[in-house]
């Protein structure tokens, strides 16, 4: 199937390793132009030599840190000097870190909000001006199964990520005469170096073996198994492209059918 985004520009944040990595390649591999940003440059430039080689890609790497507002802005500036506009911005960033309410202060609560919250607004507040001049747009946000069902020890992800999602669902409304769509794509449990981190350090926590701690882990969801990062940015790119465009205001999991809840 032709996704339509031979060309078109994507600006996928927090794609050095794991579900940004995965998503930056997919949308390469439909033909896309990438921009693409992380904390350290040599991590981000190794992304981006992978994607050169493996599809000989137009691709720009920027460092950045999201939750810092001139950042972003020298990640929107760099994308539009580069390519002259933006067709399709992916929405994602380093999760805020765990705790429960009595363990997290208002630092603590002002950088997860920084992070999570207005990194995304920014990051869509810098590209409008391009979609609507182009008269149309994508907007895809990675977010989290903590939107439709609360993460214990999560608290801030809980808590931000759901404010975030309702902002989202507002301006779909607001943004879809445009021929402007945002939608939302969450992962479950999902085999990145992140999750392989959690369970050994579960495993070391608990005295199990890594394997006894992924296996009880899968065993928890209907699929039986953990999603593989591209199974994820297939959606992702997917939700971008001309394939969904009656699609906007949705939020749609890649989970194995962990997630509980009915909507």
């Amino acid at each position: 199937m032709d996704l339509g985004l031979k060309d078109k520009v994507a600006l996928v944040p927090a794609s050095s390793s794991g579900l940004g990595r995965a998503v930056a390649l997919a949308f390469a591999r439909e033909g896309a132009k990438l921009a693409i940003c992380s904390r350290q440059q040599d991590a981000i430039d190794a992304v981006a030599k992978e994607i050169k080689d493996a599809h000989g890609s137009d691709v720009l790497a920027i460092s950045a840190d999201l939750s810092q507002k001139d950042d972003v802005e020298k990640v929107l500036k760099s994308t539009l000097d580069t390519y002259g506009g933006i067709d399709v911005l992916v929405l994602n960033a380093g999760g805020p870190p765990p705790g429960t309410f009595d363990k997290l202060n208002d630092d603590q609560w002002y950088d997860a909000f920084e992070l999570t919250m207005m990194s995304a607004l920014r990051l869509i507040r810098g590209s409008l001006p391009s979609m609507r001049q182009k008269g149309q747009g994508s907007i895809v946000s990675m977010s989290s199964s903590s939107i439709k069902q609360p993460i214990p020890n999560l608290l801030l992800s809980n808590a931000i990520r759901a404010g975030l999602q309702g902002a989202l669902k507002t301006m779909s409304e607001e943004l879809a005469g445009e021929n402007i769509r945002i939608n939302t794509v969450i992962p479950g449990r999902i085999r990145t170096p992140r999750i392989i981190q959690l369970d050994a350090a579960n495993a070391e926590r608990s005295g199990k073996s890594v394997e006894d701690v992924t296996k009880a882990s899968e065993s928890a969801i209907p699929m039986g198994r953990y999603g593989e990062p591209e199974e994820f940015a297939e959606a992702v790119v997917f939700a971008a492209s001309e394939r969904a465009s009656y699609m906007t205001g949705g939020v749609f999991q890649v989970d194995g059918g962990a997630v509980k809840s009915l909507w």
